[in-house]
């Protein structure tokens, strides 16, 4: 029943009609709104158009007459999350602005754990998705006025970006699996890592250990950033 009337997978969502709906059923932004709150408390996993006309209180038949498939509502979630906050505002300053890109960026991959293994399986298409890659690249093109150069400049920001963002869900994810926070699992692990340190035979993981300060996730990503902006600028001046 839930196929009927679908379209082609080739036809993009964005390039379809939106239908209207009846006045009793829940619009696409609802739709969309919920499937969000789905995937943000439960992940991707939870998502169904079964589970989401459940939470609306609504047929599943009904939805698909609004949003095709379960890829074209990935879709539009996507778009919808892109467009919470708006783009940044440029200044001009490359750096400036490429540090803005990545900040805003990984604020929204947070606020999503969802969004970051979509957005690096599929183009994303929406009009908010690529208002935000325009203004990436507008950013990047005030490092370089060659296109290439610029997409490669945001393509590796962005790597960076999720990268990262990716080794934090999974910290935090862990640490909801054991139950134990930070502070508990060091304690836990505390007697063995003096164990090792006593060994003498990782005398750098040692020095780490007993002198390195401890960073915040926020500085350890603002360290990391600058050495990419660094190198991504040592590579544009040194191709010019």
């Amino acid at each position: 029943m839930a196929d009927q009337g679908k379209e082609p997978a080739s036809v993009l969502v964005w390039s379809r009609d939106q239908r209207t709906p009846r006045r009793q059923a829940p619009s696409v932004e609802q739709i969309v709104r919920t499937a969000v709150v789905i995937a943000d408390a439960e992940g991707l996993a939870a998502l169904s158009m079964r589970r989401v006309a459940a939470e609306l209180g609504s047929g599943t038949a009904s939805l698909y007459r609004y949003v095709a498939s379960r890829d074209d509502l990935l879709d539009l979630m996507i778009d919808k999350v892109h467009g919470e906050d708006g783009p940044p505002t440029l200044s001009g300053d490359w750096r400036a602005d490429l540090t803005s890109v990545a900040q805003h960026t990984r604020a929204t991959l947070l606020r999503h754990p969802w969004l970051g293994s979509e957005l690096t399986g599929r183009p994303a298409l929406g009009a908010n998705s690529l208002r935000q890659q325009d203004v990436a690249l507008t950013a990047a093109a005030a490092l370089t006025p060659d296109i290439t150069l610029a997409a490669n400049v945001v393509d590796a920001v962005l790597a960076y970006v999720f990268g990262t963002v990716a080794q934090e869900l999974a910290e935090l994810q862990a640490q909801r699996r054991s139950g134990l926070t930070e502070e508990q699992w060091r304690a836990g692990v505390g007697p063995y890592i003096r164990e090792v340190i006593d060994s003498g035979a990782y005398p750098q993981f040692a020095r780490r250990v007993i002198e390195a300060e401890d960073s915040t996730p926020d500085e350890r990503f603002a360290f990391g950033l600058a050495c990419v902006l660094d190198g991504a600028e040592a590579r544009v001046r040194g191709t010019r």
